[in-house]
């Protein structure tokens, strides 16, 4: 069944409350003060049965302008606006007010109650009827139906009733299949339960026992019952009134304005790009960095105003913008939000989030100003390749994406195999993860990379290449080592590099050894090749000959770069083959014998105490060998 919320609106004392009361037979407002004061102060929750046999919830918001903050925290939810205007009275201030905050809001469909028609003439009721047609032309209620009642005598409620149900035939049908989010506009404990939040669901779907979060406080809980309309059902989906219990947060710990939503969904933010348009009656200008109030969801947060691309915003204007926020909240892309001034309190603008965690803008930056072209066009795919293309050096994971972009799991998948076949991005698997990158971020890279490697084999042509530890904190510094791997592997598939053990080198680089340097090579290979497992120290051999010193540091480097010779301490090498040799005997002697002891090792390979301790020990290192008391055995 499709779920329906209709809201009211309108000024003070213009009968919102008594008319709801009137359709439903109950009374919205709840609060001492507001039976005291025979004025609606905070929002009111009903529900009421139609023709059709729909269930729909009503939210009663207070006319008043000093609780304006009120109306806005319940209004962002409503699919059908009954706009009560006062037949005695016509249009007033806050009948302008709350029409402003609708059309910025961007709701669509609504209808137009003349109340207290008792009150007046059927004259008055003509003169009256044509004022608000003419203060409704151009706007989304332009073609509502105007409605006389009276809601203490009954007129015309029948005729409303109808055309609110017929008016919810035409209402879109919700996105239940969306992460769920859910405005808390009210939090109180009932005994015996604990906490309780209330709000309209705007998208996805709950139910009892389901894992949340709420935000931006980014506390973890647990949905333990759920009501509708006063009843307790297992499920709640988007277009629903609903009153949530949960666990393991306090009452206090909650506030109007906070988001109950999917846990790891949202990320709390700062600062919000986004696209403001100021009303064409807005009674004065916005200047860059002026203080005004944001209303989002059922928040109310001071902000400045950052105007990207000018000095000042006119009335009927429209400009891209950084909303930089004085405390956290959690949105979405395309959300909608109003602007109200700091002092006066009125409201001038409103607008759609285009990016719900940016970065800090420059003001004037072509670059900037192109992408939120491009984010307001909407056109996912190009959001998501432009997200990439400026995130790529965070190498972000795909539920980060997904959460960054406010984009559910098979939209995403579909937009990245798109992009992948179209050779923007590129996907890195790590078992169940997949990390992104953008080609041409790849791309750049690869050229500093390939920088890098040829002024390093310039200057060093007797080594292997550069250490992958090196090159990682040169230019992939905050990667994890596994990705790492993974980037450095899309390189050499790419014909960019290679890799020799640990080190980096260009593809096509080879050590060339001279004349002079291939004598000593020779030299080397051939003293610790007769020595096997008494190798000389490599000072020893620097000393014993007349080759130029440097010369033979570089060599001796090159070989062990090369694994000719294996370094295992900072003067103890032994040839590759004996190294390994060496190896192969202690796995067949622990096979044998469960285990080997040093002294039984130095007599197998015929060697020093000293020399077999330190190859027993580089095992060790490379797990081989676990030393256990006295003995070793293998890893």
């Amino acid at each position: 069944m499709k779920n329906v919320i209709i809201g009211t609106a309108g000024h003070i004392d213009h009968g919102k409350t008594t008319l709801i009361k009137a359709l439903t037979g109950r009374d919205t407002d709840r609060l001492k003060e507001e039976k005291e004061r025979g004025i609606s102060i905070d929002l009111g929750f009903t529900y009421f049965d139609l023709p059709s046999g729909k269930r729909a919830g009503i939210i009663d918001v207070p006319g008043h302008e000093r609780f304006i903050k009120n109306m806005l925290a319940g209004i962002g939810g409503i699919d059908v606006v009954v706009l009560v205007i006062a037949a005695d009275e016509g249009v007033m201030p806050q009948t302008k007010e709350h029409l402003n905050i609708l059309k910025l809001l961007q709701v669509k469909k609504g209808i137009i109650a003349l109340t207290k028609k008792d009150m007046v003439d059927s004259e008055w009721l003509e003169l009256i009827s044509e004022q608000v047609q003419q203060e409704v032309q151009n706007t989304f209620l332009e073609e509502a139906k105007i409605i006389p009642v009276s809601s203490v005598k009954g007129d015309g409620i029948k005729e409303l009733i109808e055309e609110i149900d017929k008016l919810t035939e035409t209402v879109e049908q919700k996105d239940t299949a969306s992460n769920f989010r859910l405005p808390v506009d009210r939090v109180f404990t009932v005994a015996g339960f604990g906490t309780v939040v209330t709000g309209t669901l705007i998208s996805g779907s709950i139910k009892e026992g389901d894992k949340v979060e709420l935000y931006p406080s980014n506390l973890e809980s647990r949905i333990r019952s759920i009501q509708v309309h006063e009843k307790s059902v297992k499920e709640a989906e988007a277009g629903q009134r609903v009153a949530v219990n949960i666990a393991n947060v306090k009452v206090e710990e909650v506030h109007r304005g906070n988001v109950l939503a999917k846990p790891d969904s949202m990320e709390p933010t700062m600062m919000l790009d986004a696209k403001m348009m100021m009303l064409d009656d807005a009674p004065m200008t916005i200047d860059n960095r002026d203080r005004l109030r944001l209303y989002h969801g059922t928040s109310e947060i001071m902000c400045r105003v950052v105007l990207l691309d000018r000095e000042e915003l006119k009335p009927g204007e429209s400009a891209f913008v950084q909303l930089r926020l004085e405390e956290q909240i959690a949105c979405q892309k395309s959300d909608r939000f109003v602007i109200r001034f700091y002092s006066p309190m009125i409201t001038i603008a409103g607008g759609t989030i285009l990016d719900p965690n940016p970065p800090k803008r420059k003001r004037f930056n072509e670059d900037v100003l192109e992408e939120l072209i491009i984010k307001e066009k909407g056109d996912p795919a190009e959001v998501v390749d432009q997200f990439l293309l400026q995130n790529s050096d965070k190498f972000y994971e795909k539920k980060e994406v997904m959460k960054q972009l406010g984009m559910e799991v098979e939209s995403f998948k579909s937009i990245a195999e798109t992009l992948k076949d179209r050779k923007e991005i590129v996907e890195f698997k790590l078992g169940e993860d997949s990390y992104y990158a953008h080609r041409k971020y790849l791309s750049i890279q690869g050229e500093q990379l390939e920088k890098l490697l040829t002024q390093f084999h310039s200057k060093n042509p007797l080594k292997a290449g550069i250490s992958k530890e090196e090159i990682k904190s040169k230019l992939f510094e905050a990667i994890k080592p596994r990705l790492y791997d993974a980037i450095l592997s899309y390189y050499s598939q790419n014909e960019t590099i290679k890799l020799e053990n640990q080190f980096i080198a260009k593809k096509d680089f080879e050590i060339a050894f001279t004349e002079n340097q291939n004598k000593i090579k020779t030299l080397l290979l051939n003293r610790y090749a007769e020595n096997k497992y008494n190798p000389p120290k490599f000072s020893e051999i620097l000393a014993e000959n007349k080759f130029d010193k440097n010369q033979m540091q570089m060599v001796y480097n090159a070989l062990i770069d090369m694994s000719y010779l294996v370094r295992i301490e900072e003067d103890i090498a032994f040839d590759r083959d004996a190294y390994h040799q060496a190896i192969q005997m202690v796995k067949e002697h622990i096979a044998g014998k469960g285990s080997i002891q040093l002294g039984e090792f130095r007599d197998l390979l015929g060697t020093s105490r000293k020399y077999a301790m330190a190859l027993l020990d580089s095992f060790d290192q490379q797990k081989i060998t676990k030393r256990v008391e006295d003995k070793r055995i293998l890893y």
